[in-house]
């Protein structure tokens, strides 16, 4: 318990430092904005673990587990964020609060009941998931994997889509970047576990966690959509915000080398295909 809290905290650490770096600057540095990630990524750890019952300390049990805290936490957050948080949305370009062709849905029964739906529609994707039969042969378990990550994909891409499309426009290439990502982080999973279920929640959050690493760190012209043409309120962040690289770095440096030394103790086994459900359900 006390691995899969710490494999949270940086799920939530990882999490905080991305959004606060492209935020702060127009928000400003607030210590429990930035905090809500790391407490709701420790919890989800934990109960993430306390569910599934993960084979850790294991190090591709490790990486499983923080894809699985990522997602959770970036879930509940977004969700909460989405759908039932109460904010002024003139600070934002885009706004983050649900939207109708881009204006703001201000009714909270049918945010509300818009959330049940989108969890709804969450929860019957990943119950398809546990429902696939192993592959029956190497190519048809790769094949698998990579629709449940491209699937994954497309549900992150889609919501994006319906948020900043009506502001941005539709980019075709920035859609099909989600389920690119997720389909190459879903088929690097399958060597750490077999479940379907596992496979496709994790590669959510890795999705997330690559995809905000890159326009963040890699793009530094890019402008945060949502903030988009908004004057820059707090230019002290751009001094501020550099000592949180080097534990972003290290965060990823971490769970890469787990990665590396799971790999390393799984080359010489054989994977012939994917157990449909997660193990803790099996049992």
């Amino acid at each position: 318990m006390a691995i899969a809290a710490l494999a949270g905290a940086l799920a939530g650490m990882h999490a905080a430092i991305w959004g606060m770096y492209k935020d702060a600057l127009y928000e400003g540095f607030a210590t429990d904005r930035f905090s809500r990630s790391v407490v709701v990524g420790t919890i989800c750890g934990v109960v993430v673990q306390a569910l599934l019952q993960l084979p850790l300390p294991g190090p591709g049990s490790f990486v499983v587990l923080f894809g699985l805290a990522y997602a959770t936490e970036r879930g509940i957050v977004e969700v909460w964020k989405t759908f039932l948080r109460d904010e002024d949305q003139a600070k934002y370009t885009i706004p983050t609060r649900l939207t109708l062709r881009g204006v703001p849905v201000e009714s909270r029964v049918a945010r509300l009941l818009s959330a049940i739906a989108y969890v709804a529609v969450i929860a019957l994707f990943l119950l398809g998931v546990t429902q696939l039969e192993p592959g029956r042969s190497a190519v048809d378990a790769m094949a698998r994997i990579a629709g449940v990550g491209f699937m994954a994909g497309t549900i992150i891409a889609i919501g994006g889509a319906w948020r900043d499309a009506p502001a941005e426009g539709f980019d075709g290439i920035k859609f099909l970047r989600s389920p690119v990502i997720a389909v190459i982080v879903a088929l690097v999973l399958s060597r750490f576990t077999d479940s379907f279920f596992q496979i496709a929640v994790a590669a959510i959050g890795y999705e997330r966690a690559v995809a905000e690493t890159y326009k963040t760190f890699c793009l530094p012209s890019h402008t945060c959509g949502k903030f988009a043409g908004k004057p820059v309120l707090f230019p002290d962040v751009f001094r501020r915000r550099r000592q949180f690289v080097p534990v972003f770095a290290a965060i990823w440096l971490l769970v890469a080398t787990a990665g590396v030394v799971a790999l390393g103790t799984t080359a010489t086994r054989s994977r012939p295909g994917v157990q449909a459900l997660p193990k803790a359900l099996v049992r």
